[in-house]
């Protein structure tokens, strides 16, 4: 589709019904990965932002994943709506991409920069999320169906065993994605006026 970029942002939504089936290649998933690695904006150019896709086999062990880890936790009678819930949605999805920040480049900078020290791990986020973003739009654009979700840090622990990922790499969120298979609601907008101030 190659929207510009207003128009891939104002036509973002939260997809949460989903089909395994998907409009691009694989091939094609991975390359507005490799894009938004490369080009998203880092602070200091720390470049910490870690990603991994999950396809196949591995996606849906991801979703079994969060949903052992989260049956002892939820109450019994809670449960069946939770994995109604995952199956539903996250897991009947063609993949998910996980979204980590590498403790080791902020501790790295940290120690350059202490002046700085305390805002590397909050930049930190602000660069994983404008990954997110970046990445949410151009799978939107190629007309995937995709949400965020935030299972860690409950998973965390399991997910870097399961595919043997560095301990230094924190898991900060989980973007499953999938053909959509029901309309998003319309978005609600609070005033301009109280969100945008203009001194000039």
């Amino acid at each position: 589709m190659a929207q510009n970029l207003q128009d891939a942002l104002r036509n973002r939504r939260s997809h949460y019904s989903l089909s395994p089936a998907s409009p691009i290649s694989d091939e094609a998933i991975k390359d507005i990965i490799d894009f938004a690695v490369t080009h998203v904006p880092s602070a200091f150019n720390s470049q910490s932002t870690r990603i991994v896709l999950l396809l196949g086999e591995n996606h849906r062990r991801l979703w079994d994943i969060t949903k052992d880890t989260l049956r002892p936790l939820v109450p019994a009678k809670a449960f069946p709506a939770t994995e109604a819930k995952i199956d539903g949605s996250f897991r009947n999805g063609h993949g998910t991409i996980l979204f980590f920040e590498d403790r080791a480049i902020v501790e790295q900078l940290q120690a350059a920069y202490p002046l700085y020290a305390d805002r590397f791990p909050t930049w930190a986020q602000h660069t994983s999320a404008m990954h997110q973003l970046a990445i949410w739009a151009m799978l939107e654009d190629a007309g995937l169906g995709v949400s965020l979700q935030h299972y860690n840090p409950l998973i965390d622990e399991a997910v870097n065993r399961e595919w043997q990922l560095s301990p230094q790499w924190e898991l900060i969120a989980q973007m499953p994605f999938g053909t959509s298979t029901a309309q998003s609601g319309e978005k609600t907008f609070t005033s301009l006026e109280e969100r945008v101030k203009v001194f000039g």
